[in-house]
């Protein structure tokens, strides 16, 4: 009977491979992974990692859960909790906040016991970005929207941001539905591409300006709490903050974030957030739409909005700027509501800064 054989590590297999990678083979690797969580991790392998983590490009922030400006987290928002009906309530309470566990207990790998991100103990993703010199485009991710609806009711805005409001559009719909299999929708007697006298008379025209102003104030809420993250990024050429439940986008391109640094912000009365300008809206509306899917909403709305500062020197090509940001804003089958929208009348309003 023979012995058992031995099994001994052979010591040429014992060579880390990631060792014989290029650092900017690495950093591409690192680049792809994006999530701040996954980095952190990664930061936490070796002093090589530690360094090549703060060189990243590409960074993802997703927020858990906000707590109230005084900081106090007992009073922090959860994901279970209900979502709160009135926007101004949930404003007192955009403070943002993170977990990022493998930050927190990271210890620095030359030895000196020190946390490697000392100041994560604020829990703040601006805090944790400071940690990343070389950032180029970063998203951010909200737990949930800011504008409360009701069940079945669609909202979706988009906004793009200098050091002021630049472009907004606002899609939506006072119910979303599935189409009945087979079924054929007749349009309304009074889907002349006119307004509905109803509009007027229902409430309907109330409800799509609380909609506008709802969703001007989130988003200039959002842009104002972006300040100090951009402040602290010379880098950034791209910037995009958005919610989990797809509701709002801002995002700031090179152009817009250059600009956002070379310009004094206006910020409101209240302090919270960017004072929105004096602005021209083009509003357009379908009692009923089909989209893709076998998907059906009802008094779809559009509505496009734009500085009106900037209306006496927007030529043809500023206009075709804008008519691309807006049929870009969605995807999907809400894509193809804006484009249907587009082609609908327009009704020209106008609003003061507020």
């Amino acid at each position: 009977m023979h012995p058992k054989a031995r099994i001994h590590a052979d010591p040429v297999l014992e060579v880390d491979q990631f060792d014989c990678l290029p650092d900017s083979l690495v950093l591409l690797i690192l680049n792809k992974v994006e999530d701040v969580r996954s980095l952190g991790r990664c930061s936490a392998v070796s002093k090589r990692f530690c360094g090549l983590v703060s060189l990243v490009h590409d960074v993802y922030v997703k927020i858990d859960r906000v707590v109230g400006v005084d900081g106090d987290a007992e009073d922090a928002l959860n994901l279970s909790s209900p979502k709160p009906r009135n926007i101004f309530s949930h404003f007192l309470k955009l403070m943002l906040f993170t977990i990022i566990k493998p930050f927190h207990n990271m210890r620095n790998p030359n030895g000196n016991g020190r946390p490697l991100f000392a100041q994560l103990s604020q829990h703040s993703p601006a805090q944790v970005l400071r940690n990343f010199t070389h950032i180029r485009n970063l998203r951010v991710e909200l737990p949930s929207g800011d504008v409360g609806t009701e069940e079945g009711v669609l909202l979706k805005w988009r906004a793009e941001y200098g050091s002021t409001l630049q472009n907004c559009v606002i899609l939506g719909g006072t119910r979303v539905d599935r189409r009945p299999v087979g079924g054929e929708h007749e349009p309304s007697l009074e889907d002349n591409g006119s307004m509905p006298e109803s509009f007027y008379t229902n409430g309907g025209l109330k409800l799509r300006v609380v909609w506008t102003i709802s969703s001007l104030i989130a988003a200039s809420t959002r842009h104002y709490l972006l300040r100090s993250i951009i402040k602290d990024h010379p880098t950034l050429t791209s910037l995009v903050l958005t919610d989990a439940d797809g509701q709002g986008t801002l995002c700031m391109g090179a152009e817009q974030l250059k600009e956002f640094r070379e310009n004094q912000l206006s910020a409101s009365a209240c302090s919270n957030r960017t004072q929105v300008p004096a602005c021209n809206m083009k509003l357009k509306y379908s009692p009923y739409l089909e989209l893709p899917g076998g998907m059906a909403l009802q008094g779809a709305t559009l509505v496009a909005i734009k500085p009106s500062t900037e209306g006496s020197n927007g030529g043809h090509t500023s206009r075709k700027e804008t008519d691309a940001f807006i049929s870009g804003a969605f995807d999907g089958p809400f894509k193809v509501a804006v484009k249907a929208l587009m082609k609908r009348r327009t009704y020209l309003l106008e609003m003061n800064g507020f």
